[in-house]
């Protein structure tokens, strides 16, 4: 008797692999419409209603509320200025705007650090990442509110391609926009001080500082009451124990609620995590190793932050990146994510108290600062990822355990190889030397 033939992972037709994107694609569909809670644009029906409030009623940006909430404008007058388009659209098309720029910032959130891989296997590859990506929770959340974590990633981002590929005379201006758009991509300046790029963290403080006057110079008002009001005034945000918020601050918060968490205790873990940062950076720079250098800071800034929603995490997609081009880091990688995706931090919605509630409440904030500590930073520079100087362009030997895949263009990026590699061969590899 013949072995059975086992089918064969990818699939080589064009017409399997149509049908096998077609499953994916409708049982995450499906996910995202029953499972998770759809957010129903929260977080742009109310910025645009008050920028609405504020240009057609005279009334005060900073003072609106929405309704049946506490919630109000949060954002630095800069992003007002921008939003002031929406004032002019409706609900509906604001919606469709706010979708279009997130996929657009997505894609280019991807084309950073992956863009040749993906090119590499074409509609197919890009296909599955865009499935697993539908299943994040961050990310979901992101579009789902109707959120501008996205954007801002993706100017950060910009700012890290233009380091790492010239002499970076325009990088920082991304940066410095997204820091006058929202206050915590500031600590990419940190970096950038820390790196020793003076020119650009100087780019990077002139954007935000002109952005914030021009601001100041089209709305005075507004800008005077939230520098020295709004800002310090965490109500209009949420309850600091509320379960989505995953920073050290909310795990304070939690371990003490109904009572206010200690301030000096949060200033302290904050100074320690600022020193791991900082340590960890420099080690990162030193090596070149601009990828880890960018993905500690955004770790860095969902845990300092005193408010860190779940939608904020998306901030972690560059460790992603970092732990994937380590191939005997795969399945910690895969671990960490499918825990990302599973919104588990909301069983404990209602009740957090005890051992478990501690635990289980607090579930990404254990991942955020896991992944500061112990991110693999340096590998060899056969598979340096995108944010190096010193990337060889010799390709390496064909793996005789891997199907080949016609690649669609280009060649592949170095970042997230070994992801690939893995997810496509027939079998699983051992721990790769490289780490």
């Amino acid at each position: 008797m013949s072995e059975p033939r086992h089918p064969r992972f990818p699939p080589r037709t064009d017409g399997a692999r149509t049908l096998l994107v077609l499953g994916l694609a409708t049982a995450v569909t499906v996910f995202t419409a029953t499972v998770p809670l759809l957010r129903d644009w929260f977080d742009l029906r109310g910025p645009t209603r008050a920028i609405d409030t504020w240009v057609h009623h005279d009334g005060r940006i900073y003072d609106y509320r929405g309704r049946g909430t506490t919630y109000g404008f949060t954002y630095p007058p800069f992003a007002a200025v921008t939003m002031l388009p929406m004032a002019l659209v409706g609900p509906r098309t604001a919606i469709a705007l706010c979708l279009g720029l997130d996929l657009a910032a997505l894609a280019a959130v991807l084309y950073v650090p992956a863009g040749p891989l993906l090119r590499r296997y074409g509609w197919f590859g890009t296909s599955l990442a865009l499935c697993a990506l539908a299943l994040f929770e961050p990310l979901r959340d992101t579009f789902s509110f109707g959120q501008v974590n996205l954007l801002l990633l993706a100017l950060v981002l910009a700012d890290a391609w233009l380091l790492s590929t010239g002499p970076g005379r325009r990088a920082g201006v991304g940066i410095g926009l997204a820091a006058a758009i929202k206050l915590t991509p500031v600590i990419f300046i940190g970096l950038l001080l820390l790196a020793r790029r003076w020119r650009a963290a100087g780019v990077a403080t002139a954007v935000a500082a002109a952005a914030t006057a021009a601001a100041a110079w089209i709305a005075p008002a507004a800008s005077r009451f939230y520098w020295t009001e709004a800002l310090w005034d965490t109500s209009r945000i949420g309850r600091l124990d509320h379960v989505s918020n995953q920073s050290l601050q909310g795990v304070l918060a939690r371990l003490v609620a109904p009572h206010e968490p200690s301030r000096a205790v949060w200033a302290l873990l904050v100074l320690a995590v600022l020193c791991v940062w900082a340590w960890r950076v420099r080690t990162a720079v030193r090596g070149e190793d601009w990828t880890v250098a960018f993905a500690l800071t955004g770790l860095t800034a969902c845990l300092v932050s005193p408010i860190t929603w779940v939608h904020h995490l998306v901030w972690l997609l560059p460790s992603f990146a970092v732990l994937v081009r380590h191939r005997r880091l795969l399945p910690l990688a895969a671990a960490l994510y499918a825990v990302l995706c599973s919104s588990v931090v909301w069983l404990w919605f209602d009740y957090a108290s005890g051992i478990g509630g501690f635990l289980g409440s607090n579930t990404y904030v254990w991942i955020t600062l896991g992944l500061l500590l112990w991110l693999p930073i340096g590998q060899s520079r056969v598979s340096r990822p995108f944010l190096s100087r010193s990337v060889s362009t010799t390709a390496a030997a064909p793996n005789p355990a891997a199907p080949v895949i016609a690649p669609a263009s280009g060649q592949p990026g170095p970042v997230a190889t070994s992801f690939f590699s893995f997810f496509f061969s027939s079998r699983t590899y051992g721990d790769s030397r490289e780490a």
